[in-house]
Formats: structure tokens, sequence, C-alpha cells
């Protein structure tokens, strides 16, 4: 990147069901909390970008007005579940080029405003037409998957079971209670093979950044940040007909170039917060990320590498499976959570030593395209 970003501070809810409040009553504490602990007069934000799914016209404003900002830019994003990933990159984007020396960011969504069931999709979609949601769809890929690699139910409830071993240890996750393989497996069946505890929650949450240029950071003696070492955002490509559901090009991709853009590959991670909507997107994604070679992500897990004391940890928030899922909302958490570990603030599920981490968000389903939306970050503590 043309000019270093810091994140500076972090704040968030914890995840879960609000059913009576508004937008601007999940987003306003933590955008309120994030604002004073970056030790920014409100004056000194230059811009706002706020990333949600379902919130409606003005989102961002809403929010902001509750936090006395006034008559600066605000730019609502919506990429689906990369909404708040996608806010992050072009708030870091406009840093780094100089057209703003501060941001803040702000994800949020509330499911439950729906009633339970699963996320709406858009209608004029074949797929949709014919009856697809996201867990028939994750089904179908871990039906493959399982299949392709030799692998069993067993181990996608390994995933579901150290990702509510890490939440457990969360205050901001949803759930916080641990979970043997046996009731993962036991849970009520959702698609074939995936039950209840493997897909991740319905919930609501909010979380909120600031970032700033390397010159504020430094005028403001230097606080605990995380720079931004990589920021990559992608569209998925066209693939009419048969597609390869074990082999997502996008996340490769951007891997891949967020990689190149650090100048560090895999090893280099300490830890990693991964989209893990459902269990099976956990296992892909350790191949797409890099973390092992196609076809060895079963092997890793079973190896113990990505929980604490192995190679890397992934997802020691509790991932989406534990901490939750308020889609526009999630990106942003992920950075937070990056944010404590990488400062040292993590609390009881830190990462001994973090320096370096990973954030990786896919969103939407189109038929034809290999995912809507694509972002992955990568941060390493400020010197």
């Amino acid at each position: 990147m043309t000019r270093q970003v810091h994140v500076i501070s972090a704040a968030m809810i914890r995840m879960g069901r609000y059913r009576d409040s508004s937008y601007t009553g999940l987003a306003a504490p933590p955008t309120i909390t994030a604002l004073r602990d970056s030790g920014l007069p409100t004056d000194r934000i230059g811009a706002v970008y706020c990333g949600h799914a379902f919130g409606g016209m003005l989102t961002g404003q809403r929010i902001v007005k509750e936090a006395g900002l006034a008559g600066i830019p605000v730019v609502n994003v919506d990429n689906a579940c990369s909404g708040g990933a996608t806010a992050v990159h072009l708030a870091a984007e406009a840093i780094a080029r100089g057209a703003q020396e501060t941001a803040l960011v702000i994800g949020v969504d509330k499911i439950t405003q729906f009633g339970g069931g699963t996320l709406p999709l858009v209608a004029e979609d074949w797929e949709v037409q014919q009856g697809m949601v996201m867990p028939a769809l994750y089904a179908m890929r871990a039906g493959r998957y399982l299949h392709d690699r030799g692998g069993t139910t067993a181990d996608l409830a390994t995933v579901s079971v150290k990702n509510r071993r890490h939440g457990s240890k969360n205050p901001y996750a949803q759930y916080q209670a641990e979970v043997t393989a046996e009731e993962v497996l036991a849970s009520r069946p959702i698609a074939e093979p995936l039950t209840l505890l493997q897909c991740c929650p319905t919930g609501d949450g909010a979380a909120a950044l600031v970032l700033v240029a390397d010159e504020v950071w430094r005028e403001l003696d230097r606080p605990p940040s995380i720079r931004v070492a990589a920021s990559v955002l992608h569209s998925g490509g066209f693939e009419p007909g048969f597609r390869d559901m074990t082999r997502p090009e996008i996340s490769y991709g951007s891997a891949r170039e967020a990689y190149e853009q650090a100048s560090i590959g895999p090893a280099d991670l300490d830890m990693i917060e991964l989209h893990d909507a459902f269990t099976v997107a956990e296992l892909v994604y350790y191949e797409a990320l890099g973390l092992c070679a196609p076809g060895e992500a079963i092997e890793l897990l079973r190896s113990g590498a990505t929980t604490y004391g192995g190679q890397v940890v992934v997802n020691p928030s509790g991932g989406l499976l534990a901490k939750g899922h308020p889609v526009g909302a999630s990106g942003v958490a992920q950075v937070a959570e990056a944010f404590w570990q990488l400062t040292d603030r993590a609390g009881a599920r830190q990462v001994p030593g973090a320096r370096t981490a990973l954030t990786h968000v896919t969103g939407g389903g189109i038929a034809g395209l290999d995912h809507g939306a694509c972002a992955v970050h990568i941060f390493e503590a400020a010197q």
C-alpha cells in the first residue's frame, strides 16, 4: 500500500438476539466506544464507511448522528456477508491513497427481523427459484468434500467442537458453551450431512473500528495498533455449468494476492479469522488460504494444528459458528478480534505472542458465480 494505515481502536457488542433493538441501537454503543478509545476528537474523523446487508436506506447516517458526527462523507456498503470487510477495504484504501487521514468503519445487521429461518435471497436468481438456500448449498459442498477427501461427519463436527471451545472464552460470542462431537451430530438435521450445530446461528450484532494514516498514529504518540499489511477485494468469476464446490477460486486468488501485498506466506500467520458459516467451509478455506495442500485439510484439523498450541489458531473468537454471523457486522468483528489479539488484549483467548493475523470473508451466492465477493486482510502488530 502506498501509505501505511493503522487500526487504532475496536469495539463491538456481544452478538445475540436483540429483537427490540434498531440498527442504530445496535451500532451506536460500539461506534461511540471505538471513537472514544481512539483518542481522536470527532471532528478529526474524515469519513464513515458502514457495512450492512439488510439495514435499509441511510443506515450509516442514522448511526453516526448519535455519535455527534455530521457533515462528513458517509458511505453505506452492501456486499452481502462481505459488507463489513468491504467497508474496511474502502476505508484503508482511502487513507492509503491520501484521500482521507482518518476513517470510522461500522458493521451492523439485525437478522432477527426476519423471524427465523434462512436468509432471504434474491428471487431473480434461477437457483433461488429452484429452492436454493445457503444451508442447502453448503450441504452439497459438504457431501462433495467428504466424498472427494475421504472425510467423515465426525470431522465436520470437530470444527464445531473447536470453535465452540474457542468461543467459550469470548465474552462477545453469541454462544459461550462448549459442545461435544456427539452433541453436534445429534443436533437437529438441517440439510444432510449438516446438523444445527454445524450452521452459524441467526443473530444481531455490530462492531466498529477507527483507522488512521501513519502520520496521525505517530501524532497520537504511537498507541497500540495494528498495521494494514494487505487489503484485497474481489468478486467471483462466472462459471456456467459445472463448478467445483470444493475449490472456491475467489478465495484462492484473494489470499494469494494478499500474501503478495504483505510479503509474507501462510506459515507467517499467528491467527486467522475465516468465514466458517458452516463447518465444511472451514475445511475448504484451510486449503484456499494455503494452510495445507488441497486434500490435506482434514488431517490438518485432526492434528490440532489449527487451535492453541498448533501451527496457527483459526477462529480464536469462536468464528461465525460460535460468535454468530450478523452478516454485515462479521467482517468488522473479525478485524476487531485481530486488533485485540495483536495488541495483547484478548484475555482468556489470547494467542500467545500473536503478531500477524489474516481475516477472510466471502459474501453471497449468485447462480454461476464463485461467490459474490471475497475480502482478505492481513494485519501486523505495529512496531
